[in-house]
């Protein structure tokens, strides 16, 4: 059994945050508050407990992961942030993910290949890898969406960021070429695929 320790105001949506004694915090509104008879220094039966968390709270997370997903593709990671954020416990948060896997709306490795699709003719593998890691994918996804996905020529790549840049070997000064060689490292590019192309 668990005891309510505090019940206060969450949000102006009329959301409450009900503390228990074993350091949870249930997002509830005043209504369900009510109907499950939840008052400070009280306890709450397993039997309402596990209805709060099941009934309640995971059949929330997953509309909420439903609704999130409609809005745009997300990784695992991200969603996982986005409930944490919202206030669910883990355990709902955990069926929630599992509810979308299920039909196959959360799919991490169809997000990255998407992702490498998209970026690989602004963007080096280097910095697609990065970008994808911060995301929360795992680097062996990452791996299979790069070999299976990526066809970009990197040469080729460089060589259209210093023509968007109007780079000219002959007229930059030391000053331009470092900035410009500063600017293609940080997108990711071999130090000797970049020196190549601004020496042509």
């Amino acid at each position: 059994m668990q005891m309510v320790t505090e019940i206060v105001p969450a949000d102006k949506k009329g959301k409450q945050k009900v503390r228990l004694d074993n350091g949870e915090e249930l997002l509830l509104y005043r209504s369900e508050i009510k109907q499950f008879h939840l008052k400070e220094g009280e306890s709450v039966s397993e039997e309402d407990y596990s209805r709060l968390i099941h009934e309640v709270l995971t059949r929330r997370a997953k509309r909420r992961a439903m609704h999130l997903l409609e809005r745009m593709d997300r990784t695992e990671y991200q969603l996982r942030e986005k409930l944490r954020m919202g206030g669910y416990p883990s355990e709902c948060i955990d069926a929630a993910i599992a509810y979308v896997k299920d039909f196959h709306y959360l799919d991490d490795r169809r997000y990255a290949g998407m992702f490498v699709r998209l970026q690989m003719e602004k963007m080096s593998r280097r910095q697609i890898r990065t970008k994808l890691l911060q995301k929360g994918i795992k680097s062996e996804l990452i791996e299979e969406a790069l070999d299976e996905e990526y066809q970009s020529d990197e040469t080729e790549q460089i060589a259209n960021l210093l023509k968007k840049r109007h780079y000219s070997p002959g007229e930059a000064d030391e000053k331009e070429f470092r900035r410009t060689y500063q600017y293609l490292l940080r997108r990711g590019f071999q130090s000797s695929d970049i020196l190549k192309q601004m020496k042509i």
